[in-house]
C-alpha cells in the first residue's frame, strides 16, 4: 500500500487496528462480526414490531369481547 492511502482504523476489545493489515480469515471473521450485530438489530426491531402488533390485536379482541352482538330472539 501507498502512503497516500487511506487506512480504516477498527477497535476490538479496546485495542485498534488497521483493518487493511488484517489476515484474510481475520478480516472475514471481523466482516461475520459486523454483518450478524446488523442482523441482531434487525431483528430485534422486527421482534418489537411483532410484539406491539400482538398487543393490537389483544387490545381488539378485549375490546370486542366487551362489546358482545344482541341476540334477536324469534316469538
Amino acid at each position: 500500500m501507498t502512503e497516500n492511502t487511506k487506512k480504516t482504523p477498527i477497535v476490538v476489545d479496546d485495542v485498534e487496528y488497521m483493518y487493511e493489515d488484517l489476515a484474510e480469515n481475520q478480516r472475514m471473521l471481523f466482516d461475520h462480526c459486523v454483518d450478524l450485530d446488523r442482523k441482531i438489530r434487525s431483528a430485534a426491531f422486527n421482534l418489537d414490531q411483532l410484539q406491539i402488533g400482538k398487543q393490537a390485536c389483544i387490545n381488539l379482541l378485549q375490546e370486542a369481547l366487551e362489546h358482545k352482538p344482541e341476540v334477536e330472539v324469534i316469538q
